[in-house]
């Protein structure tokens, strides 16, 4: 696999996110991978010393007197370091601020969204060898630690605070609705890949809610270098440029969607909408 540039590049960060793409591993290095992301929103700034801190924040917790200990003891050394030591937080006071799903910023200003600040977890965690994924709980994310048949789960947004039974099902309600209970899918762990494109997909939602599509695009591009099959994003990319008049760009984006998508009714829409924008090209 190659690897991410010190200077951005826009060519070798698309291919590193390509490479990544096509990896078959849940597993990625998903500090690194962030970092890429994050290096197309600012593309002027290297990437050495944000490598450097987190290869700091590995160091430390691996320091840490917690780390030799249980899966608690664990917990406590990722929240102590990353949390007190280095000072980071969840942004509730800005909470929509986009800085706050770009990794550099977020290193910078020393806070960001949920899953920005699990990113940081998984990746110190990972740097001692210990299990920890993120999950697929809707609208807040979180990590589980693991070792051998134990399961922890935390939450780095609100301190990283352990979640039991009882907590899940509270935060479950208030982000997904009363009606709704807690099943094991909600915190069934999902790939780095599904993190890398969730963490863009909270950047891309807050931009098209501004009005900012060109720029919304440029996520979704992103996206696509991760997940180039992931049908959905072919078909609101073929949308969003026919929104801006990118006609021969929507054709190419909803053909991609309609080879990938299963049968059914929004593969025949995108197929009637692909058809009007062809006939206005001829």
């Amino acid at each position: 696999m190659s690897e991410l540039p010190e200077v951005f590049e826009p060519a070798e960060c698309a291919r590193y996110l390509r490479e990544l793409g096509a990896a078959t591993s849940p597993i990625l290095p998903i500090g690194e991978a962030a970092l890429a992301l994050a290096s197309f929103e600012r593309p002027r700034v290297g990437l050495g010393r944000y490598r450097q801190h987190l290869a700091a924040l590995a160091r430390d917790v691996g320091r840490h007197a917690g780390a030799a200990g249980d899966l608690t003891a664990r917990a406590q050394a990722l929240n102590e370091i990353i949390l007190l030591k280095h000072g980071y937080s969840g942004d509730e006071l800005t909470y929509d601020d986009l800085q706050n799903g770009n990794l550099m910023r977020v290193v910078d200003r020393r806070k960001g969204l949920p899953v920005a600040l699990g990113i940081l977890y998984l990746h110190a965690a990972r740097a001692q060898g210990w299990e920890s994924v993120g999950l697929a709980f809707p609208g807040h994310f979180l990590i589980r630690l693991g070792d051998g048949p134990e399961r922890l789960i935390l939450d780095p947004f609100h301190g990283g605070q352990i979640c039991e039974a009882a907590m899940l099902r509270e935060l479950l309600k208030a982000t997904a609705g009363q009606e709704v209970e807690l099943t094991p899918e909600h915190y069934a762990p999902v790939s780095d890949r599904d993190v890398l494109l969730r963490l863009q997909n909270n950047v891309k939602s807050r931009l098209l809610q501004a009005g900012r599509q060109e720029h919304a695009l440029r996520i979704i591009d992103t996206m696509l270098m991760l997940a180039p099959d992931l049908a959905e994003l072919w078909y609101e990319s073929g949308m969003l440029h026919a929104r801006l008049g990118n006609m021969i760009a929507s054709v190419g984006a909803l053909e991609e969607f309609v080879r990938r998508a299963p049968d059914g009714i929004a593969r025949h829409q995108a197929a009637a909408v692909l058809q009007q924008l062809k006939s206005k090209l001829n």
